[in-house]
């Protein structure tokens, strides 16, 4: 085996505990999901379109976000549902784009379907808005080579795995993760970056994930 490259700058992992806050806004009806839409903080938008992936890591993923449900289960608006579930959160590298993504489908349903603005939630099936509140830890894991790296995978938690590749594509704005970022930076290796990059975080589970990161990097290292 050859002898590995020390990385220029060391990564130290991170973890995040998660809290989920009620706003006490709601919505009755698509105008009022709109309106909202505009106004609340982009924690709520993460909130509503990660839930899932937060709560339930084990499970298969690819889950429509909570405006397709509502839309779909309480409004019966069938049709936007669908065009609201099939919006692919990967492509967006920011809170900012995905809002306005929302946005624009809801926009775009009402001016072709005006009567769907007619339509009421029963009560107590109104759209509560909640956001999402993270607090960041450092761990006491620290690598500066690939093997060390890949060490360290094996044994963190998945919430670690969780905020530097979801949450960390949406911090840094860009169609990157802390994985990817510190190999192209810290090695010059873009060709491993891309591979960890193109990775779909929201086609696995966070353990699929995790074996799929081992994978290539001990694959890297026998190279």
């Amino acid at each position: 085996m050859p002898k590995l490259m020390k990385a220029s700058q060391p990564f130290r992992f991170f973890t995040r505990l998660h809290l989920s806050e009620l706003t006490g806004l709601r919505a009755s009806t698509l105008k009022q999901l709109l309106e909202l839409l505009k106004q609340v903080p982009g924690s709520c938008i993460y909130h509503h379109t990660h839930r899932f992936l937060q709560q339930h890591q084990y499970l298969s993923p690819e889950p429509p976000n909570d405006f397709a449900y509502w839309v779909t289960e309480m409004l019966g608006e069938d049709e936007l549902g669908e065009r609201l579930a099939s919006i692919d959160t990967i492509e967006f590298s920011n809170i900012r784009s995905l809002r306005e993504k929302i946005i624009k489908t809801i926009e775009d349903h009402l001016a072709a379907n005006p009567s769907s603005a007619l339509k009421f939630a029963s009560s107590n099936e109104e759209f509560y808005f909640i956001k999402s509140l993270s607090f960041i830890l450092p761990t006491n894991y620290i690598v500066s080579d690939l093997q060390e790296f890949a060490d360290v995978l094996k044994k963190i938690t998945i919430d670690s795995i969780y905020f530097h590749i979801f949450e960390a594509r949406l911090r840094l704005e860009k169609g990157s993760n802390d994985f990817s970022n510190w190999i192209e930076t810290s090695f010059g290796d873009k060709d491993l970056a891309d591979k960890i990059s193109k990775l779909d975080p929201y086609t696995h589970t966070l353990e699929d994930l995790r074996n799929k990161l081992i994978k290539i990097i001990e694959k890297k290292i026998l190279v």
